[in-house]
């Protein structure tokens, strides 16, 4: 599978920042992105195919109160996907 420019640097912010907690908001603001591109990014070039899913979570913010978010994680698959690697089916 062929990658986008974009798509394989949200790959690589994911794969970098494995095991941490961040939001698709915080891959925009690393990368440059808009948020609403990262969403669209991670939904139809990850999430779909199983490489990476989003989890849904309760944080606390400084004055107290709380709010759910989706942090995105890498799947299994995702973590030995090689971004690199020639797909003989790409378009």
């Amino acid at each position: 599978m062929a990658l986008k420019e974009n798509s394989k640097l949200v790959f690589n912010y994911v794969k970098e920042h494995d095991g941490e907690d961040f939001t698709a908001n915080d891959i925009a603001e690393a990368t440059g992105l808009e948020a609403r591109s990262v969403n669209g990014i991670v939904t139809s070039a990850f999430q779909r195919k199983g490489l990476m899913e989003r989890i849904e979570s309760e944080i606390e913010l400084e004055d107290g109160t709380h709010k759910k978010v989706k942090f995105i994680r890498l799947t299994d698959e995702g973590r030995v996907f090689d971004p690199n690697a020639k797909d003989e089916d790409a378009e």
